[in-house]
């Protein structure tokens, strides 16, 4: 039976999202929902300045000192690999907080040595498409993904998922958990 029970935060979905507002945050939590909120300080890629590093610190932390459930972020160097010093930082920064590695890793350069360097940092799953804009091409690679992992890390695909494949890719890649974007144009 599925069932929804956490929500990830952000704003500006055209632009693959960005961090959502205090006010924003505050709202999702005064309705009592769990509450994950996506670090991302502009559109583009996911190499970081020191600036832009010191920026998401700073919302890491507002986001602890709020009571937010867990932050979802990631960060790449520049030759596409997971940058493991910027997220040590970052992991550190959010305390007991829940961190998720976002779809940046679909752009790490070999996920399966991504795979690894994520779990060394003690991130509580990575959110994937496959590295292919929508993961239902991509299920050998989620389910290799899966069972590299070995109940080490949560690996959550998500980008494409919806009601009418949801049974197919939890029957041939065996995961647990999915993300599906619940949008609105208005």
């Amino acid at each position: 039976s599925l069932h929804f029970d956490r929500i990830e935060l952000c704003q500006n979905l055209d632009q693959g999202g960005l961090t959502p507002s205090a006010g924003f945050i505050q709202l999702a939590l005064d309705l009592g929902l769990e509450t994950h909120v996506l670090i991302r300080p502009r559109a583009g890629g996911f190499v970081y300045s020191e600036a832009e590093i010191q920026v998401m610190e700073k919302e890491i932390e507002f986001c602890s000192s709020v009571g937010v459930k867990g932050v979802v972020l990631g960060v790449l160097t520049a030759d596409l690999r997971i940058d493991m010093e910027q997220l040590q930082r970052l992991k550190s920064s959010a305390k007991n907080m829940e961190v998720t590695f976002h779809r940046a890793f679909d752009r790490c350069i070999d996920p399966f040595k991504g795979l690894e360097d994520i779990i060394q940092t003690g991130c509580k799953r990575i959110l994937t498409s496959g590295q292919v804009p929508n993961v239902s091409n991509a299920l050998p690679l989620i389910a290799e993904l899966v069972h590299n992992a070995n109940g080490r890390i949560i690996i959550m695909p998500g980008s494409g998922v919806r009601a009418n494949n949801i049974s197919e890719i939890i029957a041939s890649t065996g995961v647990k958990e999915m993300h599906s974007s619940a949008r609105k144009n208005y």
